[in-house]
């Protein structure tokens, strides 16, 4: 039986992939080319990637079920906050997000085929040993905002290889937050990690809950640290009430 299940797992893992690389290049040119003009312009690199998400979902039975997207009100900048355990989070964060938005992204998912292209035309991406490049990082991400385009960022850092609920945040959210008086948008994904272990390529079919929380309001001279504080209690809450 043990055999059996193995090739399964193998003929799954290799559908996921097949599905992954051949959509993702069927929808590259509405993903990329948008980026070339101008940052309104994304938002249909936004729409071709939000098809993408849609379509990987079906395909490979990895579900996503969204609640509390109520909270979302459309029109409106938020810097979207988000624990990390997988990389399927992403295809259910960007379906759950109203509009465009930035992630912000480490400077060595450029790296990667295909998916580099896309993170240049999609992200701004930062290189985490650079001060003076985080600085710009947060600088233009600023810049968005004041456009009216949200923005994603993982306030763990990383994505979360412990066994804590969540690792401690880093302050760059919160400081856009103090400095641009954006609202905060909390969002926790639940069950992503169990069906795509962090740094492996096991996959599993299977339900993924991304739970929206209520805006988190920023005040004209905000304690950072007690912004970071408030988030990370919020979000904890949120995983601990709902987990799988």
């Amino acid at each position: 039986m043990k055999p059996l299940l193995k090739l399964l797992a193998s003929i799954y893992i290799f559908w996921v992939f097949l599905v992954f690389t051949v959509f993702m290049l069927l929808f590259l040119p509405g993903i990329v080319v948008p980026a070339f003009f101008g940052p309104r312009a994304v938002a249909i690199t936004y729409f071709f990637m939000k098809a993408w998400s849609w379509v990987f979902s079906m395909l490979t039975f990895i579900r996503y079920d969204i609640i509390g997207r109520e909270h979302i009100e459309r029109g409106k900048a938020y810097i979207y906050v988000s624990n990390h355990t997988s990389f399927l989070d992403l295809p259910g964060i960007a379906m759950t997000i109203k509009g465009q938005f930035r992630p912000l992204a480490k400077k060595e998912l450029l790296k990667l085929p295909v998916f580099g292209w896309i993170t240049r035309a999609t992200c701004v991406v930062v290189d985490r040993s650079s001060n003076e490049s985080r600085k710009k990082s947060i600088n233009h991400l600023k810049e968005i905002l004041n456009l009216g385009i949200n923005i994603l960022i993982f306030p763990e850092g990383t994505q979360n290889r412990t066994k804590e609920i969540m690792q401690p945040f880093k302050d760059g959210a919160f400081r856009i937050a103090a400095d641009t008086q954006k609202p905060l948008l909390p969002m926790v994904v639940i069950g992503a990690g169990k069906l795509m272990p962090p740094g492996t390529i096991r996959l599993r079919p299977g339900l993924i809950r991304i739970y929206v929380g209520k805006e988190i309001p920023v005040y004209p001279d905000q304690d950072t640290q007690v912004l970071r504080t408030k988030t990370f209690e919020i979000m904890n809450a949120m995983i601990s009430a709902n987990s799988l």
